[in-house]
């Protein structure tokens, strides 16, 4: 330095004229390498937030140590303090060892037992921590630190290992062999020696806890595969702007059919501005159509049922009910629950929720998909913990309820008098309605902070800010949320899975490309698993529906459970027609048998139970635009309405089925478009949702 002026520092070389630099005054201070050689330690503000944890004769000890530690090191046992420096700590005219040696003697003579040594370790410590680094603590070296650092590494590097890929947990015996091995095949045997192993056990557990891999096998999957902290709260601001959606086993135990006892699975969407909640259950084994159904209510009003309390309207909730009516009729006998249209939806890894047919789905209407890492659960925290919320708040209180894993399980849960699959529903749906008018911790208005609200509230308050769009599903929106099946339209008609579907619609398209070259020209297919009596398929016009030729063979309708069955154990012995006609008649026979005309094996009664519980649910109910109308009778009851035919409508001559179906829906089904319905009628519910 060769000058300083209003602030400013001048650099040049030893020696020279030139100037090399010039800095701030402010700016050199701060620099981290900074100090002034040969000159006394920088001054340090004692750290009083940590000392006053500390007793009151341990605090005076270390400020007592910091002033004779200053002394040593500048003469003066204060900074800036006046009158003569004591002579054997006068820097001037002793040495830095005489001066401790000085005061190691003077600190003796007062019963501080001290050396020189010892003077020299204050200084250091003085000069690293201030003066919390010469408060006394106990410990000395920790067992990490008395441990070889390869041993270390070999040892974390195999708790990761075992974390990444899962392993089930072993003995610490097997971990203390696997280390040893390794250490041998990096450093040679008999190089580096792996601890005792009580002292390996030790270092084990420390060694978990602070890389945050103990716990259960699937506490530290999930910390293995979180992302690095600090984590972002996940923040949205509109209702719809993030859904996220997952499923799980209930943990209550139900009657399918027959007796037969199973677990159901409950299919859960969130969305986190409003903490609105909507949910179906199934049988274990969600199906794309089960998701298209999600959606589905989550963007049509829930009509009010019999026997729900007249509090549970949506007229008497504080959303703004009169304006929505004015907009959107169906709201006049809606229930107090959200409509909102999905913007994102958040989903894990599950083969139904990342399948092409999927995101064809979400595409169709606007949504984007956007899948979280493997085994990242916390990416998706709302709605994981909502199986929790669902849990403490209804399911414990129904008769059939497991917990969580064995140890909590009752030795005799199955005695209990448990509901059957369509009570169960019809309770998710009224306790569905009434989670949106309790008050959520996390649901907080910009201007009433303290105040918590409740999802109705909550997409009240939201409401006059983003508005809402009424949207009524159509038959053929439905029908784009069924899975796809690309498949080529011949002589015979369309086949899969050993069914051939077929009709007059096809003709002028058989043997022909559909156009669309990524799939070699073949022709897109909907279907639903939970009829497949019938198909869908996209010729140039529209959605025209093809039946399955041997429908009318079949006494009762049926779900993709009992064909998957019967294709199991019925053997193929001739052609495919030959077998497909085999099929059809196994099919009625085992039909006809599971309503009460036979006897069934017990894997059969599993069958018919599982088939029976997939139809529980009502799906949105349309008018057929695209479709002309069902051509067949079977299926699930109030999957579409029959519209009523023109008269100035002439059916095909190919199309006499259709004529039979001129006049009023099926009874027990809403006609409004885009609504759900659950019918009341006994006899034609179970008529209709027999298999």
């Amino acid at each position: 330095m060769s000058g300083l002026e209003a602030g400013r520092v001048w650099l040049t070389e030893q020696g020279g004229a030139d100037v090399m630099a010039v800095f701030g005054l402010s700016a050199l201070l701060n620099s981290p390498g900074f100090e002034v050689v040969g000159g006394p330690p920088p001054l340090k503000a004692p750290q009083y937030g940590l000392l006053a944890t500390l007793p009151e004769e341990v605090r005076e000890r270390a400020f007592s140590m910091e002033r004779h530690v200053r002394e040593v090191e500048t003469g003066r046992p204060v900074p800036g303090g006046r009158g003569p420096v004591r002579p054997m700590y006068d820097p001037h005219s002793t040495t830095l060892e005489q001066r401790e040696t000085a005061k190691a003697a003077e600190l003796t003579a007062l019963g501080w037992k001290v050396s020189r040594a010892t003077v020299r370790r204050w200084r250091v410590r003085y000069g690293e921590g201030g003066v919390w680094g010469l408060v006394r603590r106990r410990g000395g070296a920790t067992l990490s630190s008395r441990t070889d650092e390869r041993v270390l590494e070999v040892m974390e590097g195999l708790l990761r290992q075992e974390a990444l890929r899962s392993r089930s947990r072993g003995w610490m015996k097997r971990m203390h062999r696997q280390t040893q091995w390794r250490l041998d095949a990096a450093h040679g045997a008999g190089v580096v020696e792996a601890p005792a192993q009580s002292t390996f056990n030790k270092l084990l557990r420390r060694l978990e806890k602070e890389l945050g891999l103990d716990g259960t096998v699937a506490q530290r999957r999930s910390r293995s595969s979180r992302p690095a902290p600090p984590f972002a709260r996940t923040v949205a601001l509109r209702p719809g702007e993030l859904v996220m959606m997952d499923s799980s086993p209930l943990d209550v135990l139900v009657v399918l059919d027959d007796g037969v006892v199973g677990r159901p699975e409950l299919t859960t969407a969130l969305d986190v501005a409003i903490g609105g909640l909507w949910g179906i259950l199934r049988p274990p084994g969600s199906k794309l159509t089960d998701i298209a159904v999600l959606l589905a209510q989550m963007m049509t009003p829930k009509v009010m049922q019999p026997g729900w309390d007249e509090a549970l309207r949506m007229s008497a909730s504080v959303i703004p009910h009169e304006r929505l009516v004015s907009l959107d009729d169906r709201f006049e006998e809606a229930a107090a629950r959200p409509v909102i249209v999905p913007e994102t939806i958040v989903v894990d890894q599950g083969k139904v929720f990342v399948s092409p047919a999927t995101r064809a789905a979400c595409e169709s209407l606007g949504i984007s998909l956007q899948p979280v890492p493997p085994a990242n659960g916390p990416a998706k925290g709302h709605v994981e913990r909502t199986f929790g919320s669902l849990n403490s708040l209804y399911w414990q209180w129904v008769p059939g309820y497991i917990g969580s894993n064995l140890s909590e399980r009752g030795s005799k849960v199955g005695e209990e008098p448990l509901l059957h699959m369509r009570e169960l529903q019809e309770l998710l749906d009224e306790q569905l309605v009434l989670w949106h008018h309790r008050r959520h911790e996390g649901l907080r208005h910009p201007l009433m902070p303290k105040k918590a609200l409740t999802p109705c509230e909550m997409w009240a308050a939201l409401l006059p800010v983003v508005g809402y769009v009424p949207v009524p599903l159509k038959a053929e929106d439905y029908v784009e949320l069924l899975p796809v099946r690309w498949q080529a339209i011949t002589d015979n008609g369309i086949r899969f899975d050993y069914r051939t579907y077929d009709h007059a619609c096809l003709n002028g398209f058989r043997g022909e490309s559909s156009g669309v070259t990524g799939q070699q020209g073949r022709w897109e297919v909907h279907y639903n698993p939970y009829d497949v009596t019938r198909i869908w398929v996209r010729l140039p016009e529209g959605f025209r529906e093809v039946p399955w030729i041997h429908a009318t063979q079949v006494s009762q309708p049926f779900t993709h459970h009992v064909w998957e069955h019967l294709c199991k154990v019925v053997e193929r012995t001739g052609a495919r027609d030959e077998h497909e006609a085999q099929l059809a008649l196994a099919l009625d026979d085992f039909l006809k048998r599971a309503s009460g005309h036979g006897r069934l094996t017990r894997r059969e009664q599993r069958v018919v139970a599982k088939s029976r519980a997939s139809q529980t649910l009502a799906v949105p109910a349309a008018e057929l635009d695209v479709l002309s109308a069902p051509t067949l009778s079977f299926g699930l009851a109030g999957v579409y309405d029959a519209p009523d035919i023109d008269d100035e409508t002439v059916p095909d001559e190919d199309d006499d089925v259709l004529a039979d179906l001129d006049g009023p829906a099926q009874a027990g089904v809403s006609a409004v478009p885009g609504s759900f319905s659950v019918r009341t009628d006994t006899n034609a519910q179970e008529d209709q949702w027999l298999l």
